[in-house]
C-alpha cells in the first residue's frame, strides 16, 4: 500500500544535532579492530567485519554485496539486505557494532536483484522492520521477481518474497527520529532502482552528505535491447535520467551497491588508502555509466536484433 503523505515517519522523541542525524558512537573500537581480509574475488556471501563509515553511519554487509546501517537513538535504518544466507551475518555484525538488531525499524532497497533483496524477507521477520520500496520494485519484491522490463530477467534468479511492502515516490524522505532518507529514482540497471541521500553527523558535530547511489551498469540477458523502445517504452530515456539524477546527488560521501564499485573498502577506517569524502565522486560514478550505456548502444547498433521466438 502507499502511505496517503509524501513522507513515512515514526514520531519518536529524540534530540537534533545542528539540523542532522546524529547517534551515539558506539562500536567505534570494533569497527576499527582487525578486519578479516576479503579475496580479491569475494562471493556474495563471503562474510566480512562491520566498518564505521561516518557518524551515524555503518557497513553490516558481506565482502561482495552492500548493507548499511544509520543509526539513532529512535532506532535504524537498514539499507539492502543482501542474500538470504548473508542476513545472519548483517545481523551478527550490527550486533558486534553494539546496536540491536530488534531496533532496525524500515528497511530500504536499492533494486529488485537477488544480490540485493534475497536477504531482506528474512531481515525483515527477524527484526520487525518495514520494507520500503519505489515502485515497480516493490511489486518485485513481493512476488520474488521482477517482470520483462528488468533487463536481466532472464538471468537472474528468484528470491524469498516480501510481504506488504511500503511504497514510497521519488523524492519522498523516510524519517525516523532524527533520521531523514530520501528516495530518488535511478531505473535503467532495474526499472526499480533507487538511490538514498542522507546527512549522517559524527559527535564532533561534523556533518556529510551521503549517497547510497544505486548500480547504473547496462547489463542484460540476451534478448534484452535498451535500444527497443518499442518493447521497452521510455526505459532508455529514464536510465538517462537517472544518471543524471546521480550526478546531482547531494554527495560528500559515496556508497554503492557493491562495494568495489567505488572502492568502498579502500576509503574506510584507519588503513585507508583513498579519501572517504569526494564531492566529485557520484558526477565521476555517473560519467562513467553515461559511458558504458553509450558504449552498450553503439554494440547494439552494431549487432542485428535476435530473432523474436
Amino acid at each position: 500500500m502507499r502511505l496517503p503523505a509524501a513522507v513515512l515517519a515514526v514520531s519518536i522523541a529524540s534530540s537534533l544535532l545542528a539540523g542532522c542525524a546524529s547517534a551515539p558512537q558506539r562500536g567505534d573500537a570494533h569497527a576499527a579492530a582487525a578486519i578479516a581480509p576479503c579475496p580479491d574475488k569475494p562471493k556474495w556471501g563471503d562474510p566480512t567485519a562491520p566498518r564505521h563509515i561516518h557518524g551515524n553511519t555503518w557497513y553490516v554487509g558481506t565482502c561482495a554485496i552492500s548493507a548499511i546501517l544509520v543509526t539513532s537513538e529512535a532506532g535504524h535504518i537498514l539499507i539492502d539486505g543482501a542474500i538470504d544466507s548473508a542476513a545472519p551475518g548483517i545481523e551478527a555484525n550490527i550486533r558486534a557494532l553494539g546496536f540491536d538488531p530488534a531496533q532496525v525499524r524500515y528497511i530500504l532497497n536499492s533494486h529488485e536483484h537477488i544480490d540485493h533483496a534475497g536477504g531482506i524477507a528474512r531481515l525483515a521477520r527477524d527484526t520487525g522492520a518495514r520494507v520500503v520500496a519505489r515502485e515497480p520494485a516493490a511489486t518485485a519484491l513481493e512476488r520474488g521477481k521482477g517482470d520483462r522490463g528488468d533487463p536481466q530477467f532472464l538471468t537472474v534468479a528468484s528470491f524469498a518474497p516480501v510481504p506488504s511492502v511500503q511504497r514510497i515516490g521519488d523524492g519522498d524522505t523516510v524519517r525516523l527520529g532524527t533520521l531523514a532518507l530520501t528516495a530518488h529514482a535511478t531505473p535503467g540497471h532495474t526499472p526499480g532502482g533507487t538511490s538514498w541521500t542522507w546527512r549522517s553527523c559524527d559527535a564532533a558535530g561534523q556533518c556529510r552528505d551521503i549517497a547510497y547511489a544505486d548500480s547504473l551498469t547496462p547489463f542484460s540477458d540476451k534478448v534484452y535491447r535498451y535500444s527497443d523502445d518499442a518493447a521497452h517504452p521510455g526505459a532508455l530515456a529514464a536510465y538517462r535520467r537517472g544518471i543524471e539524477t546521480v550526478a546531482a546527488l547531494p554527495c560528500e560521501i559515496l556508497l554503492t551497491p557493491h562495494p568495489s564499485a567505488s572502492d568502498m573498502f579502500q576509503r574506510m577506517g584507519p588503513q585507508a588508502s583513498k579519501p572517504l569524502v569526494d564531492t566529485g565522486a557520484c558526477r565521476a560514478y555517473a560519467a562513467d555509466a553515461a559511458a558504458k550505456l553509450d558504449a552498450r548502444l553503439e554494440q547494439e547498433r552494431a549487432q542485428p536484433a535476435p530473432a523474436a521466438h
